[in-house]
């Protein structure tokens, strides 16, 4: 399983303004940017991205995932700090 095919079954399943996918081999990097994670827990966030690998990490395709979620307005906040 590569990031194309990652990136690929999240943008099926979910509706959000961006995914970015990072990675090698079974181990992954996800930042998900939409408004649905307003307001949201981080463990609220975190089950909404990994519902749609869970087939794939119980068939150890993806042993692990690290998973960053972000408003739209964090994540300009977040792109800015980056850059400094």
């Amino acid at each position: 399983m590569d990031i194309i095919q990652v990136k690929q079954i999240l943008d099926d399943a979910l509706s959000l303004q961006e995914i970015h996918v990072k990675g090698e081999g079974s181990h992954y990097e996800v930042v998900a940017v939409d408004s649905v994670f307003d307001g949201m827990s981080r463990v609220k966030k975190q089950q909404l991205i990994y519902a749609p690998l869970m087939e794939y990490i119980q068939r150890n395709d993806i042993h692990a995932v690290s998973i960053k979620a972000y408003t739209p307005e964090e994540w300009a906040r977040d792109k800015k700090l980056m850059s400094l």
